[in-house]
C-alpha cells in the first residue's frame, strides 16, 4: 500500500495515491495470452510529466502524465497518445485530457524518459468534456479507484460517419489497470464502436512512481 504523505489533506491523499498507482507500465499479456482471438498484446504506459509542465499553460504547477497505448509487437508506434493533469477535487480526483497538435516527434515517450523531456506543453489541445473523474472505493478486496467520463455525454468523437459520445469505465488499483470504452450514437445512445468482448484488464510490469514531483505536493490545499 502507498504510504500517506504528512500534512496532506484527504483529497490530495488520494490524489498522491491514484497518481503513484498510475505511473507505470502496464500490459495484457495474460489476458490476451488466453484469449488471443479477442484480445491483442497492449501496453498502456503512464509517465510523469516534470512538475511545471502546465505552467506554460497558464496553470500551477502539479502532477501530470504523459500516455500512450500501443501493441507489444511495435512499441515505437502508438495508436493513443494523451496528456492528462491531475487536480485534487473535494470528493474525488479529477483528471483532464489534452491530445497532441503533432504526437509522432513524442512516440516513445512513454518509454524512453529523454523524449518525453522534449514534449512541449504548447502543443496540447484540450479534450473538451473528456476529463475523467476517479473515486476511491474500499471494500474487502482493498482499495481501488473507479473513474468514469465526466457527465453531459459531451466527449464526442466521429467515428463509422457517426457522432459518437465515449463512455469509459475504469479501475485503478495499486498494481492494475482495468478499461472499457465504448462510442454511443449521440441521437440513438446505440453501441457503434469499442470492445464488444469486455474490458481490457492490465497488469503493471512497472513503476514510474520514483519520478513523480511529490515533494511539492506537501503541505499543498
Amino acid at each position: 500500500m502507498t504510504a500517506p504523505i504528512a500534512n496532506l489533506s484527504t483529497a490530495n491523499q488520494d490524489l498522491v495515491t491514484l497518481a503513484t498507482w498510475m505511473a507505470g507500465d502496464f500490459s495484457n499479456f495474460k489476458q490476451a495470452n488466453a484469449a488471443l482471438k479477442d484480445f491483442a498484446h497492449i501496453r498502456i504506459f503512464f509517465r510523469p510529466l516534470p512538475y511545471d509542465f502546465f505552467e506554460a499553460l497558464g496553470f500551477p504547477g502539479g502532477i501530470g502524465f504523459y500516455s500512450e497505448q500501443v501493441y507489444d509487437y511495435d512499441l515505437w508506434s502508438p495508436y493513443r497518445q494523451g496528456l492528462h493533469r491531475v487536480i485534487a477535487k473535494e470528493d474525488h480526483v479529477y483528471i483532464e485530457n489534452y491530445g497532441f497538435k503533432d504526437g509522432v516527434p513524442y512516440a516513445g515517450s512513454g518509454h524512453n524518459r529523454d523524449i518525453l523531456n522534449t514534449i512541449p506543453a504548447e502543443g496540447a489541445i484540450r479534450r473538451a468534456g473528456c476529463s475523467m473523474v476517479f473515486r476511491r472505493q474500499s471494500n474487502d478486496d482493498g482499495d481501488k479507484f473507479i473513474g468514469s467520463v465526466e457527465p453531459g455525454n459531451n466527449c464526442q468523437i466521429p467515428r463509422k460517419g457517426k457522432l459518437t459520445y465515449l463512455v469509459s469505465h475504469v479501475e485503478v488499483t495499486e498494481n492494475s489497470w482495468m478499461s472499457l470504452d465504448q462510442g454511443m450514437d449521440l441521437e440513438t445512445h446505440e453501441h457503434v464502436w469499442g470492445s464488444t468482448e469486455g474490458a481490457l484488464k492490465f497488469e503493471k510490469r512497472e513503476s514510474f512512481a520514483q519520478e513523480l514531483p511529490l515533494q511539492h505536493i506537501q503541505g499543498e490545499v
